[in-house]
């Protein structure tokens, strides 16, 4: 399985999709301080710049941002596949079809997971650095903080990248349409924020818990289809 996932790096288009995972982690890493400073300035009912702790959510909810990368593997390592018929030789390889989409899928998993990692650990030292010349956020990081950031992190990261799976069954293999994949993981990210339009409350961690089920559900139908959807 390991040498299928390391097959699945060696065909990608390297530079282009690091290219893109730097861009998700240079945008990203700016946002925190970008939103407490400009967007909720104004807010007096918003309590992210009340504390490092209180930020935190804040980093969470961003960092759900890195969905759009999954979104963007799904496109490279299934859709363009499908349309260039490239998979073709990865299913004339004698494997089952089954252990090859596994394949595929792990390795979306583990690129989504080290790069959400990395985006924490990037945002977290920016937000850090220009909090101590903008001053957004009151008192310095305890122990305790810090220590709920790293499990967080570790936690959170995989959510988003089994969050990442949900739209692989439907416009990934079934459909292999780029657009509707994009839109699915955009809606993913804001979906929140569309239960706050709503003024429906629900905890972010059960709705990230919810997300994780969705995308393991989506893995499922796939694994489980491909041999009557995976035909060109």
């Amino acid at each position: 399985m390991l040498k299928l996932i390391e097959l699945e790096w060696r065909k990608l288009e390297r530079k282009k999709v690091i290219g893109e995972a730097i861009t998700y982690w240079l945008i990203l890493m700016f946002l925190p301080v970008f939103f407490l400073k400009v967007v909720f300035a104004d807010m007096p009912n918003v309590r992210f710049g009340e504390s490092y702790a209180a930020a935190l959510d804040l980093m969470i909810a961003i960092q759900m941002g890195i969905i759009l990368f999954g979104a963007s593997l799904i496109n490279h390592v299934f859709i363009e596949e499908y349309k260039n018929k490239t998979i073709a030789l990865s299913f004339g390889y004698p494997l089952s079809r089954k252990r090859l989409v596994m394949a595929k899928v792990l390795f979306i998993v583990l690129a989504v997971f080290i790069g959400t990692l990395v985006s924490f650990g990037v945002s977290g030292i920016v937000t850090f650095a220009l909090n101590q010349v903008m001053d957004v956020i009151p008192g310095t990081p305890t122990a305790a903080d810090l220590t709920n950031y790293a499990i967080r992190m570790i936690i959170h990261s995989i959510a988003a990248a089994l969050a990442s799976l949900i739209p692989l069954f439907l416009f990934g293999i079934w459909k292999r349409a780029v657009i509707p994949t994009v839109i699915c993981a955009v809606f993913l990210m804001q979906f929140p924020n569309f239960l706050g339009l709503l003024r429906i409350t629900l905890s972010p961690d059960f709705l990230y818990v919810i997300f994780s089920v969705l995308g393991v559900a989506s893995v499922i139908l796939s694994v489980k289809f491909i041999n009557k959807l995976g035909d060109f």
